[in-house]
């Protein structure tokens, strides 16, 4: 029965879609997946930038910064607000847009590559579009906000290979990411059993009142904020101050929560090196201040993913919450707990802060490392030293994620973070939000991506039906 809802779910919505696609007119509609140009070796890319202010504005100057790009347009819904004024002082020459759409419209054939650094929820429809135009794509991370939106994504970029697509999870252009590799190969990682990955540090929510019953009021938005265009394909919402400039991460209906932020920082080369695709499992352990509107202040999931090949099955433990830290292994090092430290006359002693990161268990080994770039150690001390003569030497990166992409672009390089690498692994955390936001276990088919055991979770794989207008970008 849940098979049959399912699919009826989709053949609804498909049928509806197509419908309306059809009877939508416009650039990418008039001309299907277009093949991108080829960029001479000498040339630079003509990049445009959707989203240039606080993280948006950041990945402008890093891909600025490589040398390898012409900015040839800049977008954001509330261009002229004060966190865009230095990327418009910086290129004060450049076509200016609030709608991405109309960019496209009249500058398309101008436009090699676009960077995406928007709100969440907004990655999805910029980059169909830019897809279909054989546009290629910088997308932060993660991918989208829904998980049918990722696999939409995935398979437009499958559909239009030629367009190079990179999530921005920088640290996989990094050392972290070419240690995972050669430790993997070398076999010194193997025979994973359990990860545990924990991000602590304070969240733009913590100390909101849980006991919420409704979203905020509306309040009178900026003159600069074209508010429609800023909810792109969602359902809806009145302006407040508490949706925008990085408060969308805090709603359900907008961002990714802490797991979405950093999830990606932290797990991907676990992800793609140990081949865990999508889990069969995922279980809310803790969560604290749970309601239906934004993200507990404290999370615990359990993510199970089966064997592998020759790889037995793992468990992936994700903490989040300033007081929520994991549990640490002996030896782990400095951060960690002295249990004969006896605690204070105040109460339990305070276990050190932990920087956002994980710790990776295997039959013979424990590993230790951070987010990003950082790389992982052995432990405890004694273990490391035994192993120092033992480990493989680890290439340099050719160059950053930023230049890895735009050489990717010209055809020099291969995208590291490209969709059908991030797509499985966004995916993953898409899951994770369900069983936050429905606050149950959710068992999941990996051949059929689907949720077996909760009705409601399901539906939310696909999500609410995007606005009118917007359908068009969920056709493939």
């Amino acid at each position: 029965m849940m098979n049959n809802d399912y699919s009826r779910r989709r053949f609804l919505q498909q049928a509806m879609l197509a419908s309306a696609a059809l009877a939508t007119p416009g650039f990418l509609m008039a001309r299907g997946m277009t093949a991108p140009r080829k960029i001479g070796a000498n040339e630079k890319v003509n990049l445009a930038v959707i989203g240039i202010g606080n993280r948006g504005g950041e990945i402008i100057r890093e891909l600025h910064k490589t040398g390898l790009a012409n900015i040839v347009a800049l977008c954001d819904v509330d261009m002229g607000a004060p966190h865009t004024l230095e990327i418009m002082k910086m290129f004060p020459d450049v076509p200016r847009f609030q709608d991405f759409r109309k960019m496209f419209d009249k500058m398309g054939k101008q436009i090699d590559a676009v960077s995406v650094g928007v709100p969440d929820f907004a990655h999805f429809p910029i980059t169909m579009m830019a897809i279909g135009l054989g546009i290629h794509v910088y997308v932060e991370k993660p991918m989208a906000r829904t998980f049918q939106e990722v696999e939409l994504m995935m398979k437009a970029a499958a559909k239009n290979p030629k367009v190079v697509t990179q999530m921005g999870n920088q640290g996989h252009s990094e050392a972290n990411y070419f240690q995972f590799k050669a430790w993997k190969e070398a076999g010194i990682i193997k025979d994973v059993t359990n990860i545990t990955a924990h991000m602590n540090s304070p969240r733009r929510w913590h100390g909101w009142d849980t006991n919420i019953k409704s979203f905020p009021k509306a309040e009178p938005k900026p003159d600069t904020l074209d508010w429609d265009v800023w909810q792109m394909q969602t359902k809806g919402h009145e302006y407040n101050k508490d949706f925008v400039n990085g408060q969308w991460r805090c709603w359900f209906d907008f961002g990714m929560g802490a797991l979405g932020d950093w999830g990606a920082h932290i797990l991907d080369t676990a992800h793609q090196f140990l081949d865990l695709g999508l889990p069969t499992e995922v279980n809310p352990v803790k969560l604290t201040g749970h309601n239906n509107f934004f993200y507990p202040t404290s999370t615990t999931l359990s993510f199970k993913f089966p064997a592998r090949q020759q790889m037995p099955a793992v468990e992936v433990m994700w903490y989040d919450g300033v007081d929520n830290l994991p549990p640490i292994p002996a030896g782990y090092g400095v951060s960690g707990l002295d249990p004969n430290i006896p605690p204070p006359s105040t109460g339990a002693i305070k276990p050190a802060k932990l920087n956002p990161g994980k710790i990776i268990y295997s039959k013979d080994l424990t590993f230790k490392g951070g987010s990003h770039a950082s790389t992982l150690s052995i432990i405890p001390e004694e273990k490391a030293k035994e192993m120092a003569g033992k480990l493989p030497e680890v290439p340099k990166s050719p160059s950053n994620h930023y230049a890895n992409f735009l050489l990717a672009c010209k055809g020099q390089e291969k995208a590291r973070s490209s969709f059908d690498i991030a797509g499985p692994l966004s995916q993953v955390f898409c899951l994770g939000v369900l069983a936050q936001w429905t606050g149950r276990k959710i068992e999941f088919d990996r051949e059929k991506k689907i949720i077996t055991n909760d009705k409601k979770a399901n539906q939310l794989l696909v999500g609410p039906p995007p606005r009118k207008g917007w359908e068009q970008y969920y056709k493939v």
